[in-house]
Order: C-alpha cells, then structure tokens, then sequence
C-alpha cells in the first residue's frame, strides 16, 4: 500500500491559512474540516472558505464535513473545487445517491464513520466510494487521543476493501502520532490524518515525511 498523510488545518493558524498551506508542501493533500456546530459541538469553516482554498492551494484539498443534512450541503463542497468530500454515514439519509453526486461533480467520495458506529451495514456500498474514514476519535475537536477501541474496525474494513479488488482507501483521523501510526497502519490504514503532529513540529513539512515513513515501514511488512 501507498501510505498517505493529509494534515488537518484545523491545527492551523487560521489568520495565515494560505500560508500555512506552503509549509506543508510534502503533504499528499490537505484535510479540511468544516464543522457546523450541531452535528458536533464545534464550529469551524465553511463553504466560502473553502472555495478560496481550493483558488490558492497547491495541493488538493480532502474536505471532511462533519455536519448535519450532509446530502444537502455535501454536493456544493465539490463543486467548489475539493478533490475528496468525505460525509459521515450518521448525517446522511441517502448515502448511495450522495456518493453518485459527488462523483458526478468531479470530486472522490468518501464516507465516515463515527468511533462506535460499526462499518457492516455499509460493506455493500463500498463500490460507490473512493475512501472510507475511521474516525479514531469523536468528531468536533483537534488534539484528542487516538483509540485504539477503533483498531479492530479497521481491520475489518481493510479485509472487506480488499475483497473488493478495488483501489478503495482507508484513512483514519484523530490522535495520529510518531507514537500511534504504526497501530492504525499495521491495522490496515493507508491514508493518515495528522494536525497536531504536523503543526505542532518545528518543520512541518518534515513531520509529514517522518509520519509517512512510519507508516511506510508498518505497511512494508504486511
């Protein structure tokens, strides 16, 4: 597997985000969380903001909406030009359809999965994804540890992916450490959502290469 690291912005300093944005220039791409305040309790960015990102940065954008009524909002966030838009299974009452329209405005489609919501019922729609996100913590907030109450769902994915045959990835988002990439990578993971370790690294740009490294060693000797 290709490991992948998308940094969070949400450990940004959002007064400079285009700046921001250049010293990450390793990354894969950059991980939008936009956040609505009622499907969880923080509130982050939105729909504007992330149309301007997508103007100024170099690297594409996985844009992870963590809202309510996602069928109704999701489809503007690829029409504004973010390459992934990744909706949570819980805030979505037609599923299938929402992954066709994503994909039918250009962008990859990819659903999440809250830490205690199980990844069974959703086996039969994975060929209508391009990624499924495991969500190693509780959605709303930066900076909280990784669980590893999550690691046997990962698992689980990755062996219903690769029955698949298809080039369907797995990313996990929260906690993700030096200390924690190994597990959720030696679990099946392939693409790692990193704020904190990466912002809060004196070069983040060397961050990402350590993080992806770890991970590239982990997924080397599967």
């Amino acid at each position: 597997m290709t490991c992948r690291i998308h940094p969070s912005i949400l450990s940004a300093d959002f007064a400079n985000l285009e700046t921001e944005l250049t010293r990450i220039h390793t990354a894969d791409a950059v991980h939008v969380d936009v956040m609505d305040g009622h499907f969880v309790p923080n509130l982050t960015l939105g729909l504007p903001i992330v149309q301007r990102l997508a103007q100024v940065a170099d690297l594409p954008l996985d844009v992870h909406l963590m809202i309510e009524d996602a069928d109704r909002w999701a489809p503007g966030y690829a029409e504004a030009g973010a390459a992934s838009v990744t909706f949570h299974a819980e805030a979505s009452a037609a599923p299938v359809r929402l992954a066709r329209e994503l994909r039918a405005a250009g962008a990859r489609a990819s659903m999440a999965l809250r830490p205690a919501t199980p990844v069974e019922p959703y086996l039969d729609m994975l060929p209508e994804l391009d990624m499924v996100l495991i969500m190693t913590v509780e959605p709303g907030f930066g900076g909280q540890s990784f669980l590893d109450v999550t690691l046997p769902k990962i698992r689980r994915a990755r062996r219903a992916v690769d029955g698949t045959g298809l080039p369907i990835a797995i990313q996990v988002d929260g906690g993700i450490s030096r200390d924690t990439i190994r597990r959720a990578a030696d679990a099946g993971a392939d693409v790692f959502v990193a704020g904190s370790a990466v912002y809060g690294a004196e070069d983040p740009a060397v961050a990402v290469d350590m993080l992806r490294n770890l991970a590239g060693a982990e997924t080397a000797q599967m």
